[in-house]
């Protein structure tokens, strides 16, 4: 290890910089112990930062076990708190982060539902949608748990990219993993302007539930039950359906969600 130092007067604080590396800084005090600067590339994402998982559930691992190169088209649907969100981005995270395969990105996808329209708020994209990126800044911390602000590296670094459906008229996405969540926020017109985006080298993921749907405040109607019959007459959708086996978010959850559905058999909606 080379070091040039700069002799000091007693007492006098010294700078000592590594010479063999530019990126790397090694700041020392006469008095102290050497600080680390770390250098950029240390910062740099990586698949083996990623956390493995293993399936709770059966319907999870199915998902994980399926979950292939060759499987171009998805959807997770089913109840709330089952991880349909999280195991689709952790598969798909692995995928970019892996070296020698097409997909350079992953995009996230999401209606800003209660305010759809929201070109008159102040500030770019990224700033008008800003809360709804929060579960995913949680999810990539648990995902990353040696790595500090890691979905914001992974953006920074493009493995990343988040959009809503208000952006996403006009563009192509080549060599991407596509993940459109809370798809029961979406009309047929949203779905059908995600689904025609998808480029070469690219696969997509629906995750949603139809019971879970926000739009009927707006006076709006969920595109996804069409959807699904369609995608059901499609060779290359696969399906996985989340019961409330599934449910792993906790027991109160689970208890409730089962009340509920057994409330809306007997009463309805």
């Amino acid at each position: 290890m080379e070091y040039f130092f700069n002799q000091p007067s007693r007492g006098t604080p010294h700078m000592a910089r590594r010479k063999t590396n530019p990126n790397l800084t090694v700041i020392e005090n006469y008095n102290s112990d050497a600080q680390t600067v770390k250098q950029k590339s240390t910062l740099k994402m990586r698949v083996d930062d990623l956390v493995t998982i293993d399936a709770l559930t059966e319907t999870q691992g199915l998902f994980l076990s399926e979950y292939t190169r060759d499987a171009k088209a998805m959807l997770l649907h089913g109840c709330a708190g089952t991880g349909k969100t999280y195991i689709a981005l952790y598969r798909a995270l692995e995928e970019v982060l892996t070296r020698g395969n097409p997909y350079k990105k992953v995009v996230i996808i999401r209606s800003a539902v209660p305010s759809r329209e929201i070109g008159h708020l102040p500030g770019d994209e990224t700033e008008k949608t800003a809360v709804y990126m929060q579960p995913y800044i949680d999810m990539c911390a648990d995902l990353f748990p040696t790595k500090q602000q890691a979905f914001q590296r992974l953006i920074e670094q493009k493995h990343i990219d988040w959009m809503i459906t208000s952006f996403v008229r006009g563009i192509t996405l080549d060599n991407a993993v596509i993940i459109v969540d809370e798809c029961q926020n979406m009309n047929d017109m949203e779905i059908n302007s995600i689904i025609t985006r998808v480029g070469h080298n690219s696969k997509i993921i629906f995750c949603g539930d139809f019971r879970q749907t926000d739009l009927y405040k707006r006076g709006d109607m969920s595109g996804l039950q069409k959807f699904m019959i369609i995608a059901d007459n499609m060779p290359s959708f696969r399906t996985f359906e989340f019961g409330t086996d599934d449910i792993v978010r906790s027991d109160l959850v689970k208890e409730y969600l089962i009340a509920l559905i057994k409330y809306e058999e007997e009463y309805g909606t």
